[in-house]
């Protein structure tokens, strides 16, 4: 009888202490977000988070810009969100952006290390590199696109030589309905395949094709809900399925397919006559034989190009997608743009970027294209780097990401000039 009460106790006891356990850990865990998520004085204003996963669930995971929106006309131009354990601010204002990246730069010059940016590129490249990785592979990217055309009349006549091979394969489908996705991907991946790989590619090269689709394979799932979520909770999301797990596997492909292009350039590489951006930068790196003080090795290689590849691709294409759509959603709009083209530029000539003072209709159909279109509404964010204060909010260091809200009222931030002259040069050829 004693042995059974002596059990009894023993059992009570130790679902006490497994109870107490739990208490113990839930408490901790709770206590350990609060002090987390503690304010500052001064910080910008937001709305109600929960524990742990912050305001995800306030937000559409499909189109989280639209819900930013309506909260920015509830809390202002500088507010704040929590993704999941990150802390966000959200600068909206048109002034504000440019205060905070002007006059703030060296503040917000860093970027925020996402885990799935970090296992993919390791703050290499241009897009998710910092300090001064970022500002070495800057300056040399600038300096190299622009020898080798960027900006200059060499590459208007390379964008003009393409749109009419655009033209050629969109005639070929004889008016038929078709899908132009991949065939604008490739016409625009070519202007920077010319600076990159110093070479064009027809659009039935089938081994390009590849490298297409596994671009815009990559670019839709580094964007999908998974990602976000192994971004936010990496440490569960990494032992779970699910896009997130593609993602990572199409990026490693793309950077072997980038890898594969800078084994073959190596092999009839003359660093006294560099032919594009990759001999330029294998050229650079026999400057910096100590790679540890350096960021110019392979692996920066080869995400740079990535970063050049995706950055000048998709942002392009896409826009130029919109365009067509909404030419065939405003055929109104659709003949004042064909009409002014009939009438400065004619049957003949080729559209240049001289013309664009004496169309102003077009240049504003454009830019109006870029503003409903923007497709980075959030652009990429940034990473405070000291405290700092804007619009009278403090921003503490390192704690705080910052995001600027471009939808919908800032124009894109790229340029605006292939797609004029593909979007004038397709009209065009297609009228005659």
């Amino acid at each position: 009888m004693f042995a059974a009460a002596g059990s009894l106790v023993a059992a009570i006891w130790a679902a006490l202490h497994l109870r107490t356990l739990l208490l113990a850990v839930v408490t901790f865990l709770f206590l350990a977000d609060y002090f987390k998520s503690r304010r500052p004085k001064n910080y910008p204003p937001g709305p109600q988070r929960l524990p742990f996963i912050g305001n995800i669930l306030q937000l559409d995971t499909e189109k989280p810009h639209l819900g930013i929106q309506q909260l920015v006309k509830k809390y202002g131009d500088v507010m704040s969100l929590d993704f999941g354990i990150m802390s966000s601010v959200i600068v909206s204002s048109l002034p504000l952006i440019k205060e905070a990246f002007t006059q703030l730069e060296e503040n917000f010059m860093s970027r925020p290390k996402f885990p799935m940016q970090r296992h993919v590129f390791n703050e290499n490249g241009l897009i998710f590199s910092s300090g001064q990785t970022w500002k070495e592979q800057r300056r040399f990217a600038l300096m190299t696109l622009r020898n080798f055309g960027l900006g200059k009349k060499s590459l208007e006549q390379r964008m003009q030589e393409e749109a009419q091979h655009l033209v050629g394969v969109i005639k070929e489908e004889e008016g038929q309905p078709f899908n132009p996705h991949f065939k604008i991907n490739n016409a625009v991946s070519n202007i920077i395949c010319s600076i990159t790989f110093g070479e064009r590619f027809e659009y039935n090269d089938s081994q390009f094709q590849e490298l297409l689709r596994l671009l815009d394979k990559a670019a839709i799932l580094t964007s999908s809900k998974m990602v976000r979520l192994y971004n936010i909770f990496p440490w569960i999301m990494k032992h779970l399925p699910g896009s997130h797990q593609t993602t990572l596997a199409t990026w490693r492909q793309l950077k072997s397919y980038i890898s594969d292009i800078v084994e073959n350039h190596r092999r009839d590489w003359n660093p006294d006559e560099p032919r594009d951006f990759i001999d330029a930068f294998l050229t650079e790196m026999t400057k910096h034989p100590d790679k540890t003080i350096t960021s110019f090795n392979e692996e920066s290689l080869i995400c740079s190009t990535l970063d050049l590849f995706l950055a000048g691709t998709e942002t392009t294409s896409t826009t130029l997608r919109w365009a067509l759509l909404y030419m065939a959603l405003y055929p109104e709009v659709q003949k004042k743009v064909q009409a002014e083209i009939d009438k400065v530029i004619g049957p003949k000539k080729q559209p240049s970027l001289n013309d664009r003072d004496s169309m102003p209709y077009t240049n504003a159909v454009v830019h109006e294209v870029q503003r409903m279109g923007n497709i980075i509404p959030l652009n990429v964010p940034r990473e405070v780097t000291v405290d700092t204060t804007l619009a009278g909010f403090h921003l503490p260091k390192e704690s705080e990401l910052a995001s600027e809200n471009n939808w919908p009222g800032l124009s894109s931030l790229f340029s605006s000039l292939l797609l004029c002259k593909i979007l004038l040069s397709s009209h065009q050829s297609m009228r005659s």
